[in-house]
């Protein structure tokens, strides 16, 4: 082993421990990969930047762009309207035709904006139906996976792989060269869930209003200024009440009337109202203190805070918000948004009250959050958030629609029968979808996941790295000499099985692309063609069922169907070894050794 590969494993062990952790987002751990690697001299600078140009990312980046042109025009939310109708009478039939329509829609658009655009759908659903919410999250975002897989376009995972494979001399992945096997694992997997999973899943959240989900009602409390009150002249910002007690003013009536949600400035009167959200031992020193009186600790609904002014809303942390690993305290959240966040429940089903301002947030929390009505539709198409308290649609250019979809139709062709190259056709798609009114430049721009960018550029490198230094054939000799004698189909179905364990702890684009030399790095060792090995990391890689953390469309939908990690193990598990089992079967007939 050379001094090379020595740094090189070193960077790839940190490369998984710092994926796993996610205690550093994983677009500055890539960065952070890139920077070692030509720090060390393993690569060069051109050779580091290369992930930026490279095809998949650019892919990428314009499908983003894609995605979001059919989104905009509204060309799948009128599914919504007609689940919303048949759950009243058939729940079973409206939870097949979402899984099936999330599915369809996934294979040619982002999984992420489906998902996000049809929790409030689903949540619309589990209330004409009386069924629990977590009865149909789940099943949507698996169903979003399950369509991912189907085309080239489904998910980054296929894009990038399919440079990989470019990248060492072959064929370019078609764009329904996944489409055979993808069908089956989709139908085997809806099928799934719709006879055995959706019994498995338990009523983590059931149907009723906001505060009660959030065990919010024994927490907000009305409390009284008397003129002898010291806060009474005071500005909001700088009153003892606020300062001494570190409580949170929610609201604020003056002579009878609502105030609404009080501006930090605010100069507090005799008389005022205020609507506190505290614990029960400040509640205590509030009685005690003077000048002041509280009403009847109150039994709030949503009804109560949806005053003329202010809207009570349920929203989770999207997967790339600005706001993961921050404090909402550090983001100045009331500021930048105009709300207050009332509650926070981390993914993993804990509810704050209390020190909510300090608690780092992570992808997957769900807010409850008071915000003002005038703010209310800037604050649904902030990219940060997925509300999912209102099953009302947004304003849609349908006027586009005809437009957008003849656009997105010409990528696919184009790129399906190689009259253009993906890359290109998807570029030319996103230049249309602009130049046609579709989608504005900065809606364009807006769309992107740079994170996701950052990501794919940096673990590009890294597969690069493995590659030149020699690691990734030191890794498949590994493999060969305790796996590879038992012959090719036994290595494919070690690949898969890897690449199915990495994703449930990394991210799945990560997973990939460390895999991807070293497969084929073992395939020209054994002999036989790399293919079936790359489709195997693509599959297994997309395919994420066992844990929340595995896939970001199981992320999103964690705290707001209020699950447990335990919900994703038992329902996920039998899902993931079938698909193992068919893959190391149907894999090979697909594409031969």
């Amino acid at each position: 082993m050379t001094l090379q590969m020595m740094v090189v494993f070193a960077v790839f062990a940190l490369a998984i421990v710092l994926f796993a952790t996610e205690r550093i987002p994983t677009d500055f751990v890539a960065i952070l990969l890139m920077s070692l690697l030509m720090v060390t001299g393993i690569i060069t600078p051109e050779e580091g930047i290369a992930g930026f140009s490279n095809t998949a990312t650019v892919t990428v980046g314009a499908m983003f762009v894609l995605s979001a042109g059919l989104l905009r025009t509204g060309a799948v939310n009128s599914i919504g309207a007609r689940l919303a109708a048949i759950a009243k009478k058939r729940f079973r039939l409206s939870l097949l035709i979402l899984m099936g329509s999330v599915a369809v829609i996934s294979a040619f658009v982002n999984n992420t904006p489906v998902v996000a655009l049809f929790i409030p759908i689903s949540l619309g659903m589990a209330n004409e139906s009386g069924t629990s919410v977590s009865k149909t999250l789940m099943p949507l975002s698996f169903a979003a996976v399950l369509g991912g897989v189907c085309t080239l376009i489904g998910t980054s995972t296929n894009i990038l792989l399919s440079s990989i494979a470019e990248q060492y001399g072959q064929r370019p992945f078609g764009m329904f060269e996944f489409t055979p096997l993808g069908l089956i694992f989709c139908a085997l997997g809806i099928t799934y869930m719709f006879f055995i999973g959706v019994r498995m899943i338990p009523d983590r959240r059931g149907i009723g209003d906001l505060t009660n989900a959030f065990a919010m009602k024994d927490y907000l409390v009305e409390v009284v200024l008397h003129p002898e009150a010291e806060s009474v002249g005071k500005t909001l910002r700088f009153a003892p009440i606020v300062q001494e007690l570190d409580v949170t003013i929610l609201n604020l009536h003056r002579y009878g009337q609502s105030m609404g949600l009080p501006d930090p400035d605010t100069v507090l009167l005799a008389g005022d109202e205020l609507l506190v959200r505290c614990n029960i031992e400040k509640i205590r020193k509030l009685e005690e203190r003077e000048g002041v009186s509280l009403k009847s600790q109150l039994k709030l609904r949503d009804a109560d805070l949806k005053s003329e002014d202010l809207r009570l809303v349920e929203a989770i942390i999207a997967p790339n918000s600005m706001l993961v690993g921050r404090s909402i305290k550090e983001s100045q959240f009331r500021s930048m948004f105009g709300a207050v966040v009332l509650a926070l429940r981390h993914r993993g089903g804990e509810v704050l009250r209390e020190k909510i301002s300090t608690a780092r947030l992570k992808a997957g929390d769900a807010l409850l959050i008071e915000v003002r009505k005038g703010s209310y539709e800037r604050f649904k198409r902030n990219r940060e958030f997925v509300v999912v308290s209102d099953v009302d649609l947004p304003q849609y250019r349908k006027r586009k629609i005809l437009p957008a979809i003849v656009i997105a139709l010409g990528v696919v062709v184009t790129a399906a029968t190689g009259v253009l190259p993906i890359v290109v056709s998807a570029i030319a798609g996103a230049a249309l979808l602009v130049l046609t009114g579709c989608i504005s430049l900065r809606e364009a721009y807006d769309s992107v996941d740079w994170k996701i960018i950052f990501l794919l550029a940096g673990v590009l490198t890294l597969g690069a790295a493995l590659e030149k230094s020699g690691a990734a054939a030191l890794m498949a000799g590994f493999l060969l000499d305790t796996i590879g004698k038992l012959g090719a189909v036994v290595m494919l179905s070690a690949f898969y099985l890897i690449g199915s364990l990495l994703t449930e702890l990394m991210s799945n684009n990560a997973a990939a692309a460390l895999l991807a030399p070293i497969a084929v790095a073992a395939a020209a060792s054994m002999g036989v063609d790399s293919r079936p090995f790359l489709f195997a990391i693509a599959f297994s890689a997309s395919a994420s069922f066992m844990t929340p953390v595995g896939y970001q469309t199981n992320t999103m939908i964690y705290a707001a169907g209020q699950y447990r990690f335990s919900d994703f193990l038992k329902v996920g598990t039998p899902l993931n070894i079938i698909f193992w089992i068919l893959a190391t079967l149907l894999i090979p007939r697909f594409w031969p050794f």
